[in-house]
């Protein structure tokens, strides 16, 4: 991960091209920072221990069919974990939440889907 990737913490964004003003989550500042961005990481907090268990990446991709959608990437063992986030308007704080707390999860049982298959998400 670059020095220079963006990065969540404490429900803010910390973007290095904008280092004197950290940007909101669910904020409209916050949707539309996510029109121009490219990636993000955002970590991966276990409560049982009290500290951050790892990171994942957080990319926009363009598909065949138009526009760009989010999608979050974890390694996990041999294996990276790929789970779909959507459009910029769907990429909000419970989401990134629930994500991070079922690859958090997945982590603990130690334990996978399969290649490439991340948690089933709604």
């Amino acid at each position: 991960m670059s020095a220079r990737t963006p990065v969540v913490s404490a429900d803010r964004v910390y973007d290095p091209a904008r280092p004197a003003a950290p940007i909101g989550l669910d904020t409209p500042d916050w949707f539309t920072w996510l029109e121009t961005a490219t990636s993000f990481s955002s970590p991966l907090f276990d409560p049982a221990c009290g500290s951050i268990v790892g990171l994942m990446t957080v990319r926009k991709e363009a598909r065949q069919r138009g526009g760009a959608y989010w999608s979050v990437y974890r390694r996990c063992g041999p294996s990276p974990r790929r789970v779909y986030l959507g459009r910029s308007e769907r990429v909000t704080s419970d989401r990134l939440e629930g994500i991070a707390r079922a690859l958090r999860d997945e982590r603990g049982r130690g334990r996978g889907r399969g290649p490439g298959r991340g948690p089933v998400m709604s």
